[in-house]
């Protein structure tokens, strides 16, 4: 019975707590800033944002290039800043509901060491997760990942004892106004009613006993009715400028980050950016709820009124654009209606564009060996870092097996999204080498080069840039255009590909049209009307709409827009091959939606929207060119190199719980789009087979991995373990007959 009694009393003493009775206080009420705690939870168990890669950002996060203690020490800091930020901004919203903190020495310390139940969770979650991360998706040793947690901890400690020397001085001015009083407050003794709390509505909020004190002892509360409700509020208040002031520095240092981007040591890990990020939404949030009280959601409205009507009417504007073009306003924009798109493939002009692109053919066929040589043609899939990786890999196989000769032996790449990065910074390698240049493609350093990371400055600038500072601006040529985070993407992957992209499409042009290297159709979907926007050297308009009977189709309805002939006015040539690359490649809400000079405004986002493959211009273009493919070649060899098993069976879509009732209609298309497509292609590539009878065949080769949960993520940022998997992929059976396939087609027919 008395144990029974005493576990009861603990039990309730632990309750009635100070730690216990805050986060209790923390459901209760703002709600809204636990949801920055839940997405740093979600980041890291890779339960939120897991298709970006967040995950990684945060377990593995890199510097300068490398993940290192240095590196782990920078999100210590800004994991620090936050909790911080987050103590700050819940002790100004909540001191008037524990007023018996202004009695003590350091109250502010004292809330923090109260207030770190969710904070302690969270670092123990973390370094579980890391941990286990680290030595098994990026295969580091014990040693290395000891030291990333003693970089991260050293960081976070750093942070943790500035900020309380910080607010000690705000404290210490606290207890010399007390002095003054006669302080003579009676001690809560053990019986005595507990000082219980009350809302401005007179509800009980919280119920406190106990709290931990600087040097975490249980001690009881004191009684605080005979200090003045104004005094005690008085003192609190004097923390609120201090904590104001850390936070607008937090800002600042951002904003400095940002415009200081293009300075490599600036460039943070961006997983650091968010977390910093997130502690001024936290402050933000705060701010809103402390001064606004209930008119905080009426003022969200009216200001999101307010930007949407600056944004109306050009005051503002937030839209990234397509480095080269001309955006200037002396300039006509392009028409986009149904009128002009039909005056862009009359039956002239593609009969004009169609010969023109003969010209290139047939100059390709005189660098070939044999009177009647086979048209080889390259898909790449979409799928970010690891289709890039992937289609380098195939790439630089074939090419070993064909003398070192795939490149001339091709004709024209086109894809979608991450495969076309891969196989561009191919293209341009191979070119380098027939310049002369001491290039071995085979090496594995170029294999490294496009696995590196792409999502850290991309993170990072959305924080620093898009978000803290806007307003810095580059040019291209003679236009000019504002950093983003699309520009840190571009200026990236430059980097990883050894600045060979860094060129405009005029630069390529005279080498495509004599055939020195392989045509690349850069395909992306305007997001208006779902049609495809086809970005290349070559007129295109007899890409537009299908071949074929005429009568079949609506007048004047092309499912595809030709961008040069959209945009002649603008300058089209200039644009540069990066931003093309990466206008084929916008991964939702990575990249922002490339917006185009036309009237009305559209905007285009990545090409896998619509084909995810790059089977349909494929497709067009052998049925536009079908009867100069069957007089002047062997037949035509589709070379498809994808990221993703075929036939459908991987990942189906089932329904494991019963809210998936309601939310599996909205979803199926969502996540069965990719096999949609590819039962569709199938059918594309049925009817060129019988156009071309034994004069066509298509080699796949995937990326399958040795355990499917093991998969590489579908992002731009790859682990060690998922290169290493990439790389063992390009081995597997299917790909070993694939590449078998290949060598038969390369040698035995007509080759």
């Amino acid at each position: 019975m008395y144990l029974e009694t005493t576990m009861k009393h603990r039990l309730k003493a632990i309750f009635y707590s100070f730690a216990v009775q805050l986060v209790l206080l923390h459901f209760k009420k703002f709600q809204i800033l636990l949801i920055f705690w839940l997405a740093l939870f979600g980041a890291v168990s890779g339960n939120f944002m897991a298709s970006f890669g967040v995950d990684s950002l945060y377990l593995s996060p890199e510097y300068l290039g490398t993940v290192n203690a240095l590196s782990a020490g920078i999100v210590g800091v800004s994991v620090a800043i936050f909790i911080m930020s987050w103590n700050i901004t819940t002790f100004i919203l909540f001191c008037r509901h524990f007023r018996f903190l202004a009695t003590t020495t350091r109250p502010f310390l004292k809330y923090c060491i109260n207030n770190a139940i969710i904070p302690v969770i969270f670092l123990g979650y973390y370094f579980f997760h890391a941990v286990n991360f680290d030595l098994h998706k990026e295969l580091l040793s014990l040693s290395d990942v000891l030291a990333l947690t003693g970089g991260f901890l050293t960081g976070f400690a750093v942070i943790v004892f500035l900020s309380f020397g910080y607010f000690f001085g705000a404290d210490i001015t606290i207890a010399r106004n007390m002095i003054s009083l006669d302080t003579s407050p009676l001690a809560l003794h053990k019986g005595v009613r507990p000082h219980i709390v009350l809302n401005s509505g007179g509800s009980r909020l919280i119920k406190v006993t106990t709290y931990l004190s600087g040097r975490l002892r249980v001690k009881a509360v004191r009684d605080v009715t005979h200090y003045s409700k104004e005094f005690l509020e008085s003192i609190f208040s004097r923390h609120h400028f201090a904590a104001v002031l850390s936070i607008f520095i937090a800002f600042v240092f951002l904003m400095l980050v940002g415009f200081l981007l293009d300075y490599e040591m600036f460039q943070l890990p961006a997983a650091a950016s968010i977390t910093i990020f997130f502690a001024i939404l936290v402050s933000v949030a705060g701010a809103f709820s402390y001064f606004l009280q209930s008119w905080s959601v009426p003022f969200v409205v009216v200001l999101i009124v307010l930007l949407n009507i600056l944004y109306r009417y050009g005051v503002i504007d937030p839209t990234n654009k397509a480095y080269g073009l001309n955006y200037g306003k002396q300039i006509q924009k392009a028409a986009y209606s149904a009128e002009h798109l039909a005056a862009l493939n009359t039956p002239e002009k593609m009969a004009a564009d169609s010969a023109a692109m003969i010209e290139v053919l047939e100059n390709w066929k005189k660098r070939q060996a044999v009177e009647k040589p086979r048209l080889f043609i390259i898909n790449v899939s979409g799928g970010g870092t690891r289709s890039a990786t992937f289609t380098m890999g195939v790439l630089q196989k074939l090419d070993s097996l064909c003398n070192q000769q795939l490149m001339r032996k091709t004709f024209l790449i086109t894809g979608a999204s991450g495969g076309m990065l891969g196989a561009a910074y191919f293209r341009a390698l191979s070119r380098e080498r027939d310049l002369g240049q001491p290039v071995r493609l085979q090496d594995q350093r170029y294999f490294d080069d496009i696995s590196k990371d792409l999502l850290n400055p991309t993170f990072s600038s959305f924080v620093a840039r898009d978000l803290a500072a806007p307003a810095q601006k580059f040019k291209v040529g003679a236009y000019e255009y504002v950093k983003d985070r699309a520009y840190s993407f571009e200026q990236q992957l430059n980097k990883n590909t050894r600045y060979l992209l860094d060129k405009e499409l005029s630069a390529l042009q005279e080498e495509e049209k004599q055939a020195l290297i392989p045509t690349m159709i850069f395909n992306s979907v305007i997001t208006r009307d779902g049609r495809k926007m086809l970005i290349s050297t070559h007129p295109l308009s007899f890409l537009m709409k299908p071949a074929g009977d005429a009568g079949l189709q609506l007048d004047g309805d092309p499912d595809a827009v030709d961008f040069a002939a959209l945009l002649q006015k603008q300058d089209p040539m200039n644009l540069r091959l990066l931003t093309a690359l990466r206008m084929n490649a916008t991964f939702p809400y990575v990249l922002p939606n490339v917006w185009l000079p036309t009237e009305p405004v559209i905007d285009v986002m990545d090409a896998g929207l619509r084909d995810n493959y790059g089977i349909e211009t494929a497709v067009r273009f052998i049925h536009v060119f079908r009867h100069w493919i069957r007089e002047n070649t062997s037949g035509v060899t589709l070379l498809q190199i994808k990221d993703r098993k075929g036939g459908g069976w991987e990942h189906p879509f089932e329904s494991k719980a019963i809210s998936e009732i309601v939310t599996k209609p909205l979803l199926l298309l969502q996540l069965n789009w990719h096999k949609m497509q590819q039962y569709n292609q199938q059918d594309q590539l049925g009817m060129i087979s019988d156009l071309l009878p034994g004069a066509f065949n298509r080699i796949s080769f995937q990326y399958l991995p040795e355990k499917e949960e093991m998969k590489a993520a579908l992002n731009f940022h790859l682990t060690q373990r998922e290169k290493i998997d990439i790389r063992h992929a390009l081995d597997n059976q299917v790909n070993a007959d694939s590449f078998q396939d290949f060598n038969k087609a390369c040698f035995n027919a007509g080759n």
